[in-house]
């Protein structure tokens, strides 16, 4: 049984509670995924999170063909942290963090994904040319839109620099 994990990590200049408040509400998932992937939420977004609730979407992951998605959200610290699994969908296993941290001039974010492929040898043979490419297209979709969305971070020194480019020029 082989289990892939996806790591990504991304900052942005707001508050824990801004960027609480947009993640952990299920809607704005539609928001941040890319529209050809017809992603819709069939149900369960109505009410802000809360541990056992069950999200049921449709998603076009690959090919335009539609794949029923459900989620549970199992486990949420507010402004820390939450965790999605799917109990049904195109993955054998998927388990999805999502952290939140303060840091200087804004927050870090951190997804975790762990996920096992169907099909034995052959989910591991489309892994490394469809399966891990289009979650990576997928996750780089939702940074760039979040920037569009909340505007670019900068570090103190980025931050420092540009002001000092900006008096000189």
């Amino acid at each position: 049984m082989k289990i892939y994990t996806l790591h990504k990590f991304q900052k942005l200049p707001i508050t824990v509670e801004k960027a609480w408040n947009f993640l952990s509400d299920p809607k704005n998932l539609k928001v941040i995924t890319p529209e050809y992937m017809g992603f819709d939420i069939l149900s369960g977004a109505d009410r802000p999170m809360f541990p056992g609730q069950i999200i049921q979407y449709i998603v076009k992951p690959v090919a335009g063909i539609k794949n029923k998605w459900v989620t549970e959200i199992t486990h949420v610290q507010e402004g820390e942290y939450f965790v999605d699994e799917q109990r049904f969908g195109p993955y054998s296993l998927w388990h999805h963090k999502h952290f939140i941290k303060a840091i200087p001039g804004g927050v870090e974010m951190e997804d975790i994904v762990d996920y096992k492929l169907p099909f034995g040898i052959l989910g591991q043979m489309v892994q490394p040319f469809l399966v891990k490419p289009k979650l990576e297209e997928i996750f780089e979709y939702r940074q760039k839109k979040l920037v569009e969305l909340f505007g670019e971070y900068q570090s103190e020194n980025e931050s420092r620099q540009t002001q000092k480019h900006d008096i000189l020029n």
